[in-house]
């Protein structure tokens, strides 16, 4: 019997169970988009940070949702759980094949490859890379044998004045830019850009043998081992191990800028695979109180001068990441122990040990480093270049380093013909000295020893020696070639097509092709010259 007057009845009946499913669901989805923006922000604001978290909420929220319509089935529509159990996988499965299309064919580069990281069995369904992962083989026949080219004379043709604006157009700086660094290093102050000259290298003496570079060094007129420090170490982002590297390099000099602001310069198109040295030289011989010059042809030993002599070097070279295959990369050499046998580097992708940095094995380090020719970049102080003349001897002469390379690369295509990095580097020596008809005849030999798809992402000798030969069909191939294997954002790609268009009379396309360049990079000169041209 009710004791309450009728005025005072609080009897309610409970919530349907349907609208206590709903709000149950809800709260699971705000619990999610929570931990998606707490992850999201922890990983600076990296959107890739949240692959996982979207992963553990496909399978959180269509598991909640089937068990508890499951157990609550008493109060909710007959069979409800069994509905939701059907919608889910033809949404899942709907999902599944629309985001395996859109991450094959649309999901920019940097994002397929981070989504490799959380799930590595995507890699199944990227699409194959063409010429069966190497660079295509000409069809034309060159009159210059190989055993021709390995008997070459290498001709002593250091005539000009070496300056670093004498870059060749596979490494050819882009324009000036105005932005300047919004904190001054504590040491190495920033100045205006209009006061930097670039520096002019001159060797001091008579030139050394090409085959014999600073033959007055030898191992015990430096010590065992030496290191660099005051380095400050930096991961590097997608694709940014120039910017990052040239950071790393400048903060021995106090440099505080952080990767982004060096790449705002030095690749304004995130995907850019590439990032040149002379780019990179460039950069710093305007946006800082440092110098840089870059040389081919530098030696283990020669790096080991100048890491005693506290230079900061670094190095293009190769690596294979873990999952992945050949690519290219930069690292910062900052010492070396002769008792290790080991140069020390800040790897911006590997990390470093300790201060000292990663430990290389000069065999191992040496071998990785001569797919690029043996590229170098050094850093100094204005008073100090006179140091480093004296250590470069004849490579403070890029001609003089040119002809250096090309006998080393000779040497040791002799050694081992089948290797096509040796070829390769013939051939870019040759480009370097402007003897372009034996330069494409090593390229074509390196190409029948099959080069890596990558190589053309980041050393553009082939396009320069094809091109001043006349074999534009070869040129367009290579054009071609890496448009379709993930260089299709590297500018200079669209640079040699439109030189090829160009020299057809085809003006339009060429006019596009330069504009479609300058889009990757605002900064390319040599493009933003060669449309100037036509227009």
């Amino acid at each position: 019997m009710n004791n309450y007057p009728p005025e005072y009845d609080n009897s309610t009946s409970a919530p349907p169970r349907l609208l206590l499913w709903l709000a149950m669901i809800f709260l699971i989805v705000l619990v999610l988009a929570a931990i998606a923006v707490a992850v999201f922000m922890v990983n600076d604001r990296r959107i890739s940070a949240l692959i996982p978290v979207v992963g553990i909420g496909l399978m959180a929220l269509p598991i909640a949702s089937v068990i508890s319509a499951l157990f609550m089935r008493n109060g909710l529509p007959k069979r409800l759980w069994l509905w939701i159990a059907v919608l889910w996988a033809v949404f899942l499965l709907a999902i599944s094949f629309g985001f395996t299309l859109y991450y094959r064919d649309s999901l920019p580069p940097r994002y397929q490859e981070e989504m490799l990281t959380y799930a590595p069995f995507m890699r199944q369904f990227m699409r194959p890379t063409p010429q069966g992962g190497i660079v295509p083989t000409s069809a034309v026949t060159s009159a210059i044998s190989p055993a021709d080219l390995l008997a070459l004379p290498v001709e002593a043709t250091a005539s000009l004045e070496p300056t670093e604006t004498s870059i060749q157009p596979d490494e050819a700086p882009t324009s000036e830019p105005t932005m300047q660094p919004t904190d001054a290093p504590t040491e190495a102050a920033v100045v205006p850009t209009s006061t930097i000259e670039a520096p002019v290298i001159q060797p001091t003496s008579e030139p050394a043998d090409a085959t014999n570079i600073n033959t007055s060094f030898v191992s015990s007129s430096r010590p065992a081992s030496a290191f660099m420090y005051g380095f400050r170490w930096e991961r590097q982002g997608w694709n940014n191990c120039g910017p990052t590297n040239i950071t790393m390099a400048l903060s021995h000099f106090g440099w505080q800028e952080d990767q982004n602001y060096a790449a705002q310069f030095l690749k304004p198109e995130t995907e850019d695979k590439n990032v040149s040295p002379g780019e990179m030289v460039n950069f710093v011989n305007t946006h800082t109180g440092v110098r840089a010059i870059t040389r081919i042809g530098g030696s283990v030993e020669l790096l080991k001068h100048l890491i005693a002599a506290n230079f900061p070097i670094i190095t293009e070279t190769t690596f294979t990441p873990e999952g992945s295959d050949w690519i290219g990369h930069y690292q910062t050499v900052v010492g070396y122990d002769d008792n290790a046998g080991s140069f020390y580097v800040y790897d911006s992708w590997l990390g470093i040990e300790d201060g000292n940095g990663l430990p290389e094995p000069y065999g191992q380090f040496d071998r990785d480093w001569q797919a690029f020719n043996r590229t170098f970049i050094v850093l100094y102080e204005q008073s100090r270049e006179g140091v480093l003349i004296n250590l470069l001897g004849d490579l403070a002469d890029v001609n003089l380093a040119a002809e250096h390379a090309l006998e080393v690369a000779r040497q040791e295509a002799s050694q081992d013909p089948t290797n096509p990095f040796a070829w390769f580097n013939i051939g870019t020596a040759l480009t370097r000295l402007e003897r372009y008809d034996q330069a494409a005849s090593a390229y074509d030999e390196a190409t029948r020893r099959l080069l890596p798809f990558r190589m053309l992402w980041y050393q553009f000798g082939p396009f320069e020696a094809y091109f001043n030969v006349g074999r534009y069909d070869d040129v367009m191939g290579l054009v071609q070639n890496n448009l379709t294997n993930g260089a299709q954002f590297v500018e200079e790609t669209y640079y040699w097509q439109g030189r090829v268009f160009e020299a057809r009379g085809q003006t339009n396309e060429a006019i596009a092709a330069y504009t479609r360049a300058l889009s990757h990079n605002p900064l390319y000169t040599a493009a933003q010259e060669a449309l100037n041209n036509l227009t």
